[in-house]
């Protein structure tokens, strides 16, 4: 594709290069290169593959002839790297068990009004402040990068932390964009690791261009909304559900309801709460053996029976999830789903009120109405979860891009300012009425 970007997507299981133009009335988008990975166990550590990861990336790009190379992946991990630049060790997953009480530990030294006060982040576990109080490793390191920054570190050997993402970790100040060396200060981080901020369209090093890092900056910038009253839902491993605001908002009420302050490209806040995602059905899927598309159609035809909060802690880790699907039902007093479809059903129910929820709260908390649901991402292919979400939010959803991760990864490439027309002229896009 003669003046092409690149779009190096990382997702938490699957990676892929995607190859787009960006035209005034057309985008023109395909797949040149796709790899699998879980983090594995070692020394007692769930770590990520470091040397696959770059080698994968570097292998994808390898005699690709383009304008410009854009990375983004999932949020929070990160890796560190030696007085010498070489990194320490495979990054930490977020799904491992270190951060088990980080976040009581952090709160004793910053209240929970206070901490969220400063950042505007929901308190995770996962978040990279708990993950830093919890690693030995980050006294004896010279720099920090996240997943994205540690890739374009590798192919341009320049350092930095683009903004999207460096929201996620909770060291950002909300009010100032700036890094909160006064946090990091009380909780004993050394804010010599943390790098320069990038933006969104600032050049890296040679053609690689930082773009919305934080895969769902760059999902949410390519949402094919054409008014400003829309919630949306970027539906992934795991989903963001929430509206786009010009300003943060940390009231005692939103922190209470557990919402955060991302930061969007364009300057925007990205208000969500992260609702735990298709990774229960895709944990369900790996522990059963079976297909995708026979068990939805199966679970179709079934009622609603019972419901589960998904982001219940039981369910973050990795492990037999349809066995603790039931034992949840069961101690809840609701019917145990006696098969997979059931199962999947139970799942796809439990994300559409999940979701209907979250997007209640982000009004009330806000203020911003919304009068249609935007889900974007792997989630906008499952016709019964898009059914399930129009039903329970008495709403119309807008399904699509799937790919809007790398759309909006291509598009900031382009220097493209409103993408957003050119999305919903361009794109795929299936309607669910609420029935």
């Amino acid at each position: 594709m003669t003046g092409a970007h690149a779009a190096v997507d990382l997702g938490a299981s699957s990676g892929r290069i995607m190859l787009g133009r960006v035209e005034a009335d057309r985008l023109s988008l395909r797949e040149v290169s796709r790899f699998s990975y879980r983090p594995a166990v070692r020394d007692g550590v769930l770590r990520w593959d470091a040397a696959f990861l770059r080698h994968a990336v570097e292998e994808g790009l390898r005699g690709l002839d383009v304008r410009s190379v854009g990375i983004d992946s999932w949020a929070v991990d990160y890796g560190l790297l030696d007085s010498s630049g070489e990194l320490m060790a495979d990054p930490v997953c977020y799904r491992d068990s270190r951060t088990d009480g980080m976040v009581a530990r952090v709160l004793d030294s910053v209240p929970a009004e206070e901490l969220y006060g400063i950042t505007g982040i929901q308190i995770l576990p996962i978040n990279t402040l708990f993950q830093l109080v919890a690693d030995p490793l980050a006294q004896q390191a010279s720099r920090l990068l996240l997943m994205p920054d540690l890739v374009a570190y590798w192919l341009t050997g320049e350092i930095g932390a683009e903004y999207t993402n460096a929201s996620t970790t909770q060291l950002l100040d909300v009010h100032t964009g700036q890094w909160s060396t006064a946090l990091m200060s009380r909780l004993g981080i050394p804010a010599g690791l943390f790098p320069p901020l990038r933006q969104p369209g600032s050049t890296i090093g040679g053609n690689v261009v930082a773009v919305g890092s934080h895969d769902t900056a760059s999902a949410v910038y390519a949402v094919p909304a054409t008014t400003d009253r829309f919630g949306y839902i970027s539906c992934g491993t795991w989903s963001l559900v929430g509206v786009e605001l010009d300003r943060p908002v940390v009231t005692a009420d939103s922190l209470a309801a557990n919402f955060t302050n991302e930061g969007g490209v364009g300057g925007t806040v990205r208000y969500l709460r992260n609702v735990m995602g298709l990774w229960l059905l895709e944990e369900s899927l790996r522990v059963w053996g079976l297909d995708r598309e026979p068990l939805l159609r199966a679970a179709a035809s079934l009622p609603r029976r019972a419901v589960i909060d998904p982001n219940a802690p039981e369910f973050l880790p990795p492990g037999d999830m349809p066995s603790r699907i039931a034992a949840a039902c069961r101690a809840s007093g609701q019917p145990v789903p006696a098969d997979p479809p059931e199962i999947v059903r139970c799942i796809l129910d439990s994300l559409a009120q999940a979701y209907r929820d979250t997007l209640l709260d982000a009004q009330r908390l806000s203020g911003k109405e919304i009068d249609v649901v935007h889900i974007v991402g792997g989630g906008s292919r499952n016709s019964l979860l898009c059914q399930l979400t129009a039903d329970a939010c008495r709403l119309p959803v807008l399904a699509g891009p799937v790919e809007a991760t790398a759309l909006g990864n291509l598009l900031v490439q382009a220097g493209v300012p409103d993408p957003r027309p050119l999305v919903a002229a361009t794109q795929e896009i299936r309607r669910y009425d609420p029935e």
